[in-house]
């Protein structure tokens, strides 16, 4: 079992939320600032084109423009920043162990995307707010800030909008970046804005990297070294993914006695792969299904198109299809249903691996059970996956035939009992994670903090 880098002591991290440094001057914040307190214009035009396109809410997108659409709560709020849903689904336990210690809390959540927004509806605890975050845009960065007044507020992982974060900053408010994970790509695109990176992180009061190559890449674009600590990700201390209990009972009873292994978080060119494979492994089990569940479900019809032209004998989760014993490969196309598939299916493949994409939280599998096989491409969670290949916890394939293979492998009971078992130890090894987050983040609400103008 991996231990989780020890943190440094509460006094350090609080002594750094109080008196954080002077950000450097940057010109190119400051030009980009100047842009966005006159770009209103051109960003209703972009609103317009994401409504027609059905990438905004059509009740609610004026919170894209700060516009609040509930009153303020009375007391401290918190506000916590998630681009999409992983980022936001990753700080949802962090949320219930805020509200247990702190039942008058409000805790406000800001995303970008549609899907985020329905998959938060059922899952925030009570005194939990989404809100659509406001486009970069200045006058509606100040319009949000203006009513939300957040005594703390917190980002997640990588999204970093100037404008959102020099106004916060200029307003006194406390700021620490939680989770940060910096791919190469990203730190690749940044370099060529040092200035500006240095001027935004350095506003940060306290940043918990998840790993040691992202504390690098922080250090290397600005963020001070006293600064940033690694503690882990978020990830590990998330609690199990939910599942509707009759849902899960009813498909147990249908698919009683059938081998079954489910491809999750899949994308475009990975479907081909694992049917592919699916064909090698079913010479072993020739009653295997294969439980497909893509990234994006709206592209479900397509892929289950794609399959049964192939030859392969296909349903489709949305159009209310259920898997019989002539189903071969099941398509589940639907929002928020993970923790189902990954409850019926003793093996996992966790896809965006295969594919040129960077791979997918192993955390979720690993929590409930499910042995874990994922392809070479994983930096989005290398450091994880290093830890979890360490404890014997997964399998790492480079092809549909070897991905086959590893599924027959773990056909035996026996083997995926106890790959499964090494993965749930590294995952609730992780659980210290987030008591670290919920113990920095009600401190700071406590601490004295300085002004701006006395920093």
């Amino acid at each position: 079992m991996t231990e989780a880098p020890e943190a440094p002591g509460d006094h350090d991290a609080i002594a750094r939320l109080a008196t954080p440094p002077p950000a450097p001057r940057s010109l190119a914040l400051s030009l980009y600032l100047a842009y966005s307190a006159r770009a209103e214009r051109r960003a209703e035009g972009i609103l317009a084109r994401r409504l027609a396109a059905g990438k905004e809410h059509p009740e609610r997108f004026p919170e894209r423009k700060g516009i609040a659409s509930v009153p303020r709560p009375d007391g401290q709020l918190i506000w916590f920043h998630a681009a999409s849903v992983g980022e936001a689904l990753s700080i949802v336990e962090l949320l219930k162990r805020l509200s247990e210690e702190a039942p008058d809390l409000t805790s406000l959540v800001t995303t970008g995307t549609v899907t985020s927004a329905r998959i938060l509806a059922n899952r925030l605890p009570e005194r939990a707010i989404h809100q659509f975050v406001p486009l970069d845009v200045l006058p509606w960065v100040r319009r949000f800030l203006d009513h939300w007044k957040p005594d703390l507020a917190v980002w997640t992982e990588s999204e970093l909008w100037p404008a959102l974060i020099a106004e916060t900053s200029a307003r006194g408010v406390p700021m620490v970046l939680l989770n940060a994970r910096m791919s190469k790509r990203s730190a690749r695109r940044w370099r060529w804005l040092r200035g500006m990176s240095r001027a935004l992180l350095t506003r940060f009061h306290l940043i918990m990297a998840q790993d040691a190559e992202t504390e690098r890449r922080l250090r290397s674009l600005g963020a001070r070294a006293d600064g940033i600590e690694v503690t882990g990700t978020l990830k590990e201390g998330s609690s199990a993914l939910p599942v509707n209990q009759t849902e899960h009972d009813a498909l147990a009873q249908l698919l009683a006695g059938r081998p079954v292994w489910v491809a999750a978080s899949t994308h475009d060119g990975e479907e081909a792969l694992v049917a592919q494979a699916h064909r090698f492994a079913r010479r072993a089990a020739h009653r295997l299904l294969l439980i497909i569940v893509p990234r994006h479900p709206e592209r479900g019809p397509d892929i289950a198109e794609a399959l049964a032209a192939d030859g392969w004998q296909v349903a489709l989760r949305s159009r209310d299809e259920e898997p019989d014993a002539e189903t071969q490969i099941y398509v589940a196309d639907t929002l928020g249903e993970l923790g189902l598939w990954y409850r019926l299916a003793p093996i996992s493949f966790v896809g965006g691996s295969l594919a040129p994409v960077g791979g997918h939280n192993p955390f979720e599998p690993a929590a409930l059970g499910s042995a874990i096989i994922h392809g070479p491409n994983v930096e989005n969670f290398r450091d994880v996956y290093e830890r979890f290949g360490a404890a014997g916890a997964t399998i790492e394939v480079t092809s549909a035939e070897e991905l086959g293979n590893a599924v027959v492998e773990l056909l035996a009971p026996d083997r995926a009992a106890a790959m499964a078992h090494a993965a749930w130890e590294v995952c609730s090894s992780g659980a210290e994670v987030t008591d670290r987050a919920v113990e920095v983040l009600l401190t700071a609400l406590d601490a004295p903090l300085l002004p701006p103008e006395d920093r």
